[in-house]
């Protein structure tokens, strides 16, 4: 038995029309996959299979929270999962997913696996950097990250003002004036 075998979908025995598959993704799913970014979750899943005969549509829909460790202070962070992914699928010759929206696998393959499409819709609605809102990290942890970014040297002053910087940019406060020379590029016609 694979690591997967729960997120098969039995494709070729289905009846046209609408079919519903439950999944519950909790950590061992991201153990599986090897992710160490996703501490714990808690995710709900429903996919609607509806079925015309000649293409399966494929409709995700995903809710539920995902731990991951903030940035900043190391803790708990939890983030809140709502995500969707549609595609549909079709029986050709040779496996193809060159589209985004249409992937074709061989006649021969009775069930589609989505285990890959869950993790990677999932991996999709989570931000790059983790981090609490702004004030909501662990206040002993950022008053020790203070304490070590204070020094007397010009290269701690500079990393001093860069992550202040950084701070009113993540706050929505502070505008990056580098970046107001691009923003008119893609109006001019």
């Amino acid at each position: 038995m694979g690591k997967f075998t729960e997120f098969k979908i039995p494709l070729k025995s289905l009846q046209k029309g609408e079919h519903d598959f439950n999944f519950h993704l909790d950590k061992s799913f991201f153990t599986k996959m090897e992710n160490t970014d996703v501490r714990n979750a808690d995710l709900d899943v429903v996919l609607l299979v509806d079925y015309n005969g000649d293409i399966y549509n494929l409709d995700f829909s995903v809710m539920g929270t995902a731990t991951l460790i903030c940035d900043r202070c190391l803790d708990d962070l939890e983030w809140p999962i709502e995500a969707t992914y549609s595609i549909s699928v079709k029986y050709g010759e040779d496996y193809n997913d060159d589209s985004d929206t249409l992937l074709e696998i061989p006649y021969g393959d009775n069930d589609l696996n989505v285990a890959y499409m869950l993790y990677d819709t999932i991996m999709l609605s989570i931000p790059i950097k983790h981090v609490h809102p702004v004030g909501k990290c662990n206040r002993a942890m950022t008053t020790m990250l203070k304490k070590h970014r204070a020094g007397s040297g010009e290269d701690d002053e500079l990393m001093d003002d860069l992550v202040d910087e950084m701070d009113d940019i993540d706050a929505g406060g502070g505008n990056d004036p580098r970046w107001d020379a691009l923003k008119g590029l893609g109006s001019e016609e």
